[in-house]
This record gives structure tokens, sequence and C-alpha cells, in this order.
């Protein structure tokens, strides 16, 4: 396979919607947890990187209330049309603003939180999107990044207990080999704390969350197949016919599917 460059998820696909209803009802309680335990509250700028869905700035700009900001940037801001509403007497100001992250310089400003999740794993040049982004924190400032960790646990059913994980893992290895064929670092999530680190952060840490089972892991995992069907078949990974019955697998709650880890890494800028 031709190695290609670009998100492999487009979002301005129909299915990109329900792939960030899923990917929120999955993370969105761990994520708004650690950021809270962080110290989250009233008055932070906070500068959420390639939001892709509304849910985690809307949650955002409820914390941080009237006398915070938060600026909300993505290379394709079309779920995000509505966020601008959010301002008002329990909410703080909310930004929206087209932005790439790797080639752009960095807004204006710095921020209490920069906050990016499943962004960077996907990115050609991470490095330098990781150094725009920790340059932005200001003094005494959280970076927190979350990415995923494919390699770390590759399966989507790891209790293969039949046909149909069968079908599932092997569909699923498809998909990483479209992941690796766009340049995705499979291995992306582990090397964080490192990165952090070399950005000039002190106090890292990193955890790690991977949800085995729910009705979430299967929409997540049914809207990714949708999404990426025509090139799954185009490459030779998986026939029609095979997609076809994977998606009626996932329809029964008896099939549990699950996603890669996802590692949540922190680090604090320095005070001056």
């Amino acid at each position: 396979m031709i190695s290609e460059t670009g998100y492999l998820l487009d979002n301005r696909q129909r299915e990109a919607g329900r792939r960030f209803d899923a990917l929120a009802e999955l993370f969105d309680p761990w994520t708004l947890d650690q950021l809270d335990r962080l110290g989250l509250a009233a008055g932070w700028r906070c500068w959420e990187v390639g939001a892709g869905g509304p849910s985690v700035p809307t949650a955002l700009a409820e914390r941080v209330g009237p006398t915070g900001r938060v600026l909300v940037t993505d290379i394709d801001t079309s779920w995000l049309s509505d966020l601008s509403d959010l301002s008002g007497p329990a909410a703080g100001p909310v930004e929206v603003r087209r932005h790439d992250v790797a080639r752009d310089e960095p807004p204006g400003g710095e921020f209490d939180l920069v906050h990016a999740r499943l962004v960077l794993v996907h990115l050609p040049d991470r490095a330098e999107a990781l150094r725009r982004m920790a340059g932005a924190v200001a003094p005494g400032g959280l970076l927190v990044v979350e990415d995923a960790d494919p390699a770390l646990q590759p399966l989507a059913c790891p209790d293969e207990r039949g046909p149909a994980e069968e079908l599932a893992n092997r569909i699923r290895r498809g998909f990483r080999t479209l992941l690796a064929g766009r340049g995705v670092d499979l291995a992306f999530g582990r090397t964080l704390p490192a990165l952090l680190r070399g950005a000039g952060l002190r106090d890292v840490r990193a955890e790690g969350f991977f949800p085995l089972t729910s009705p979430a892991n299967r929409e997540l995992e049914a809207a990714t197949v949708r999404q990426l069907r025509g090139r799954l078949v185009a490459d030779g990974l998986a026939t029609d016919a095979e997609i076809e019955r994977h998606l009626d697998q996932l329809r029964d709650n008896g099939m549990d599917v699950t996603t890669a880890p996802l590692i949540t890494c922190w680090g604090r800028r320095p005070a001056r």
C-alpha cells in the first residue's frame, strides 16, 4: 500500500458525528475527571486543540465560568458552530478558530491549560505540534495530552472466543494497516512522558484508560468501520460481505469490543 498523508478519519464525513458522540461517551468522564483533579477552575484560560466535537469545550466553558476563557481550534470547525452560543452568565467566553497546530503559529497569549485528545498521533509532525502547544502554556500552567497506543493492546476483541471475534480482530488489523500507511505511530501514547519532559515541562505524570466493553465501544467501532469501508475493501483488507457481517454482529449486546488504550499525560510549565 502506498503511504499517504492526511487524517484518515475525515471529519467532513457523515459518520464523524457518530464517532464524536461515541468518543465523548467513552472518554469524556475520564478526561474531565483528570482535568478536575489537576485543579481546573473558574477563571482559567484554556486552549482546546483539535477539538473535533463540542463536548470537551462545552465542559471547559462551564468550569472556567464567565471570568475564564476557552479557545477551541481545529483544522475543520464544522462540528463546532454552536459553541459560541455557550457564552453567558454561567459559562466562559468561547472562541472557535480554524487552526492547524502543526503548521500555524500558536494563538496569542498564554494559557493555564492546553489540552489535546487523540490529535497528535495523527499528525506527521507531532514533535513540532507538541513544541507549539508547550510554548503556549503560561508559567505554572498545564499541558495535558491524551493519545492512543494501539500497539499496547492491538485487538478489537481480547477474548477471541469465536468467528465473530476473529473477524473483528482481522478488520481491526486492517484499520491499523491503514493508520500505519498514513504515518500514524501505533506506539505513540507511551512516548508522551518523555516528549513532555523534552518540551521543558516538569512534574510529568501519565495514566492509562482502557474501556474493555460497552455500547459506546461498539458504536465507535461501527462508525469507524462504516467510515473506512471503502478503503478497507479497496486495499484488500476486508470484503464488503465481511464488513456487513461485522456490522451485524456489532448490534449484538454480547459482542465485547474494545478500543486502544488512551494514555493521558500531563506536565507543568515551570514558574518564572
